[in-house]
């Protein structure tokens, strides 16, 4: 007998539920529009999104390929400074007696330094090359030692010992430098 209660209820139900039916089938053109239309909005919000989720992709990746094509050879360039930097103490080592012996292997020791200089410049390496009596720049010189020195201000440039270089415009080395520390 229960099953018979169970289904004169669901008898009874049917018809208020295809009253609410009816009633939203009456309402459905307005409330369809209107389902329609927030539904149109968030496909628009998400469209314009991802254009500009692309847009920034584009641009990005834009950016990537500069710094690869201006930084990219960063590493081989810092690995070529020591090179440079034996080239030029060779040349500087070289008395005009030596020169006057071996002036063949000297002059091509300093074809070979002009060369390397070349390449540099074609690639964007730029030497920071600071002289004695200039002031200290953190940004472009590294203080290897301070020392007291008369006639001096603090924060001058009292020795170079080696140069420093730029790529385009990041710094690849810091000219190593020893800085004055004279108090007055």
């Amino acid at each position: 007998m229960a099953e018979p209660k169970q289904d004169q209820f669901e008898e009874e139900q049917a018809p208020a539920a295809e009253e609410e039916a009816a009633k939203v089938d009456a309402a459905d053109p307005e409330v369809e529009l209107e389902l329609l239309r927030a539904e149109r909005d968030e496909l628009r919000d998400r469209m314009l999104r991802a254009l500009a989720d692309a847009e920034n992709s584009r641009k990005r990746a834009e950016r990537d390929r500069r710094e690869a094509e201006h930084y990219g050879g960063s590493r081989l360039a810092r690995d070529l400074l020591p090179v440079y930097d034996n080239l030029k103490r060779a040349i500087d080592a070289a008395s005009e007696e030596e020169r006057n012996i071996a002036g063949g292997v000297i002059e091509g020791v300093e074809l070979t330094m002009r060369e390397l200089i070349n390449i540099f410049s074609k690639h964007g390496v730029t030497p920071v090359a600071p002289e004695v009596g200039d002031s200290f720049d953190p940004q472009m010189h590294q203080a290897m030692f301070e020392a007291p020195v008369p006639e001096t201000k603090a924060g001058e440039i009292i020795q170079v010992m080696a140069e420093g270089f730029l790529l385009h415009d990041r710094l690849l080395r810091p000219a190593q430098v020893g800085v004055s520390s004279n108090p007055g």
